[in-house]
């Protein structure tokens, strides 16, 4: 997967692995990082009843916080090697139900910064082999450093 970024950190794909695993928002959810590289990260997700709202879709905080997850770990790998991120804004539209068998978020970066990176997110729903756009995000990320209690 080639990107129009080059990472900061050689160790990047690392140390983005190493901070999501220690996420235990994305262990809740049963989601998994499926791909890596400077400035784009994949995660997916399976469908699961305790993540849905009444209509048995995949409830919209859920895929908000999926696709939280996909833009800060795509700013995150253009980062510093001792740098910290956290999202500074978020806004999602969502477009149509997120019903499938599982999801796919992409978070994109738009804009690398010192300071700020803007990052875009898309989430598809996946069912019976099609897939379909279901949300998008525009995510701005802070770049954090030297903070003690904030740290990958």
């Amino acid at each position: 997967m080639s990107t129009p970024f080059q990472a900061q950190d050689p160790n990047f794909e690392a140390r983005v692995r190493d901070s999501f695993a220690r996420q235990a928002a994305m262990g809740t959810l049963g989601a998994a990082l499926a791909e890596v590289a400077p400035g784009r990260v994949v995660i997916t997700l399976p469908w699961a009843a305790h993540l849905t709202q009444q209509h048995g879709f995949l409830h919209a905080g859920m895929v908000s916080t999926a696709l939280d997850s996909a833009c800060g770990y795509a700013g995150f790998s253009l980062m510093p090697a001792d740098a910290a991120v956290l999202t500074i804004e978020f806004k999602i539209n969502l477009l149509a139900p997120a019903q499938g068998e599982s999801f796919r978020m992409v978070g994109t970066v738009i804009k690398p910064g010192r300071t700020v990176t803007v990052a875009e997110g898309q989430a598809f729903a996946l069912h019976g082999g099609k897939e379909k756009l279901v949300a998008t995000m525009g995510c701005t990320l802070m770049t954090v450093l030297g903070r003690e209690n904030v740290r990958g």
